[in-house]
């Protein structure tokens, strides 16, 4: 476990998106193709499994395109899948690493404990940029809030001590203030609406993106960026 920063290398950025990932106004996302120094993003449609993942890696191409860069798009949609070397091998020398929304109980299953999940993390740990939307940024911290009620559960906690509410404004306001209620003290719970990023800088400092205001909370109330100081990273485990 590390705190606040990498295991032996430089953690790349990270973009938690609140969902509508890769449609007008997510401008952030031209950001974080040039950080990444890539011409390929890497496309992981796994939590839309059940909802035509070939239509998300189909959208995501356009939009990349748009910016100038392809997409490559790794039809991982199950454990056999997310234990495929390699997949993993593809993930593990991307710059730049994009989970898309769709449902995060199944993203979660699919990726813990996996081969492509440690790739991941050493992907980032190495430098590569890192973005999930709606369900893709819900299952990389840890604790994860609950898409059936907003209670916390377990996340994969690529991100420790934080928990992400995608979609805010959209969501309703019972499973919101459910989330915020039911936070530990000192666990930052984060709103982030469509069109919008959390980023994580690699020297730890927080900020938004995107369209809207993304809300911190803790102990029941807001906060500013400054709360996210208490997150904690995750090391590779491989």
């Amino acid at each position: 476990m590390t705190r606040n920063g990498s295991s032996g290398g430089t953690v790349g950025l990270l973009a938690l998106v609140g969902g509508e990932e890769w449609t007008p106004g997510c401008d952030f996302d031209t950001e974080l193709l040039a950080r990444s120094g890539a011409a390929e993003v890497v496309v992981l449609p796994t939590a839309a499994a059940y909802e035509h993942p070939e239509r998300v890696l189909s959208r995501a191409r356009e939009w990349f395109a748009g910016l100038g860069a392809e997409v490559g798009g790794l039809m991982v949609v199950d454990r056999r899948g997310a234990s495929d070397a390699e997949a993993a091998a593809v993930v593990a020398e991307a710059r730049f690493v994009y989970l898309s929304g769709g449902s995060p109980l199944h993203l979660r299953s699919v990726l813990k404990g996996s081969v492509l999940w440690d790739a991941l993390m050493r992907a980032w740990h190495g430098g590569a940029v890192v973005a999930g939307s709606g369900a893709g940024a819900m299952v990389l911290t840890d604790p994860m809030v609950d898409p059936r009620g907003g209670a916390l559960t377990v996340g994969l906690g690529m991100v420790e001590n934080l928990a992400v509410i995608p979609h805010i404004g959209q969501e309703s306001a019972e499973k919101v203030h459910r989330s915020v209620a039911l936070a530990a003290p000192g666990l930052a719970v984060v709103g982030i609406p469509e069109r919008t990023a959390l980023v994580r800088e690699p020297d730890g400092s927080w900020r938004g993106a995107g369209q809207g205001e993304v809300q911190v909370f803790v102990g029941g109330k807001p906060s500013g960026f400054e709360a996210l100081s208490a997150a904690r990273l995750s090391s590779p485990t491989r």
